[in-house]
């Protein structure tokens, strides 16, 4: 009997079929066929978020920060700058004797006293004598007196030659206590120190109880001749020192 060419093709056809599907079973089962996943997506990588910008703080005019002004103590020592845009610190003068003015030119007892009054002319004698004389302005930026280039005008103005020290933040002021303009203080030559207050008894040149003590040149004579200052301290008269509000 002739067989069927037709059944003898889908045989063959079917027996093939089979045989590539059980090959491909086998394959996948033992891991010879790689199977493609999807691809996972791709984030782009956030740009790194810039970290606030933190200002540095302004370097603290002070040496020890902490540092406080007392009479027969080491004065604080500071490093300020000048109105014409020098420095200065304190520790440099060591072996001569300072006298510390605090000044704003716009003030009604600084003007008194560098017109007519005893700041005239006696930081020029104290120079004469090899003492150091230092202004400092501690006013703060928008305050009565502030500003390098007013308190220049002013100095020129009254001819002063010494020093005018800008004391922005008032870390120096407030480390002495300062508190009025005019505002004095005395350093001998060891760097301590030995007098602060009143210029004189005397706001706008008007003695106070009669006769004028003049506390600020009896504390230099006594320095010079090496004898005690009688009256260390005394109450400070004229303007409030303007400060920065905290």
């Amino acid at each position: 009997m002739k067989k069927d060419p037709r059944a003898t093709r889908r045989a063959l056809l079917l027996s093939l079929s089979s045989a590539l599907w059980a090959a491909s079973t086998v394959a996948c089962d033992s891991g010879g066929a790689k199977v493609e996943t999807a691809a996972a997506p791709v984030v782009a990588a956030e740009a790194p978020v810039a970290a606030p910008e933190v200002k540095k703080a302004e370097k603290d005019p002070l040496v020890e920060p902490g540092a406080t002004a007392a009479i027969g103590r080491p004065a604080p020592d500071f490093t300020l700058p000048t109105a014409d845009g020098q420095a200065v610190t304190l520790s440099a003068l060591r072996g001569k004797r300072v006298v510390l003015e605090w000044f704003n030119p716009e003030c009604p007892f600084v003007k008194k006293a560098h017109d007519d009054g005893p700041l005239k002319d006696l930081a020029a004698r104290s120079a004469a004598a090899g003492i150091v004389w230092l202004a400092i302005n501690s006013g703060a930026p928008g305050k009565q007196g502030h500003g390098a280039e007013l308190n220049q005008k002013a100095g020129a103005a009254w001819g002063l030659t010494h020093p005018i020290l800008l004391d922005e933040s008032g870390a120096v002021g407030q480390a002495y206590g300062a508190s009025n303009t005019p505002h004095v203080y005395v350093i001998d030559e060891a760097g301590a120190l030995v007098y602060r207050g009143a210029l004189d008894n005397a706001p706008m040149g008007e003695p106070d109880g009669g006769a004028r003590i003049a506390y600020l040149e009896d504390a230099l004579a006594a320095l010079a001749g090496g004898v005690a200052v009688a009256i260390p301290e005394t109450r400070a008269w004229g303007c409030s020192v303007k400060y920065a509000k905290k």
